[in-house]
């Protein structure tokens, strides 16, 4: 049998087949052993095939085989250094949920999840959240983050769970696709999520004052199918805070592909090969001297070129 994994727990995945069956699986040790460095070998969103086996009164199944995948994120293991975590495979698209504060979502993080997403072609939303809370000064930074995403191309959208403010332009944007939401504990991805699809009802918790930081209230990741008016199939993969976000898998001459405005710079560049960084005649550093490329996206790239991996707090999900 064929089925998605709409949930895994590390050691049971739940798998749905096209005719809306849903089975409980394992795998077989195998998997574990084939070179995969990731902490799961299987990630929701998975196409796998299984095999039913009846235990007592109870039927599971074995997963024997991994579908190629399309795309996935992924991203370093935090408290296992040498391995990756995949968060979720074959996604159409993903929606980064972004707060100012409340708990404060920073550039270098939304460019790290943005770099790993083009790296794998996937297109990503900036989804600005909590803007009914907002007063006139964080409004104008929400209004000047979103300038400087737009314009290099990513599509950002000022958005609350708690009024129904762009709700219904999300769930246009979602239908017939899969979405995967991320964000930092806290950022309202659950209660965003029971906006679009109230009969989920997943659960939510209150901001911790002491550390303007969200309460984790989604432990695995987790597919669900979305029955809105027209959603036309659409799905919907809520996933656990992430305190930090690690690029893996690329080279530092690669880095900057994946930044759009230095990607697009880069043939104007003297050299080919050309890190804008001391080089002389760099089309980057000219246009970063002249304000036509954010130096906060600058300073991200920097960062990853050298490998410096963000301030994980000990509470990051893992």
């Amino acid at each position: 049998m064929t089925g998605r994994v709409y949930k895994s727990t590390g050691s049971w995945y739940s798998v749905k087949t096209e005719l809306g069956e849903a089975y409980e699986c394992r795998i077989k040790g195998k998997f574990r052993i084939k070179g995969i460095k990731s902490t799961n070998p299987i990630a929701v969103g998975d196409l796998v095939d299984f095999e039913l086996e009846q235990n007592n009164d109870q039927v599971s199944g074995i997963i024997n085989t991994i579908h190629d995948r399309s795309n996935y994120i992924i991203r370093k293991s935090v408290n296992l250094s040498k391995q990756t975590h995949i968060i979720a495979a074959n996604i159409d698209q993903v929606f980064l949920l972004v707060t100012i504060n409340n708990p404060p979502t920073l550039t270098s993080f939304i460019d790290r999840f943005l770099v790993t997403a083009q790296a794998y072609s996937i297109t990503t939303v900036l989804l600005f959240n909590k803007i009914d809370v907002y007063d006139e000064d964080t409004l104008n930074e929400v209004r000047y983050l979103a300038h400087v995403y737009r314009k290099i191309g990513y599509e950002c959208i000022g958005v609350s769970a708690l009024t129904g403010k762009n709700i219904d332009k999300v769930k246009a944007l979602m239908r017939g696709k899969v979405s995967m939401f991320s964000g930092h504990s806290g950022v309202g991805k659950s209660t965003l999520v029971n906006a679009i699809e109230p009969t989920l009802d997943l659960k939510t918790k209150e901001i911790s004052m002491q550390h303007m930081q969200g309460q984790h209230t989604t432990t695995f990741a987790e597919m669900f199918d979305l029955h809105y008016e027209n959603a036309d199939g659409a799905r919907i993969i809520d996933t656990p805070g992430i305190k930090g976000f690690g690029v893996v898998d690329m080279d530092k001459e690669e880095v900057g592909d994946y930044f759009p405005e230095i990607f697009a710079l880069k043939q104007n560049c003297k050299f080919n090969n050309c890190m804008h960084m001391q080089e002389p005649d760099c089309a980057v550093k000219k246009a970063l001297d002249a304000d036509e490329i954010s130096f906060s996206r600058y300073r991200s790239y920097l960062q990853i070129v050298a490998g410096e991996d963000e301030h994980y707090r000990t509470e990051d999900w893992d």
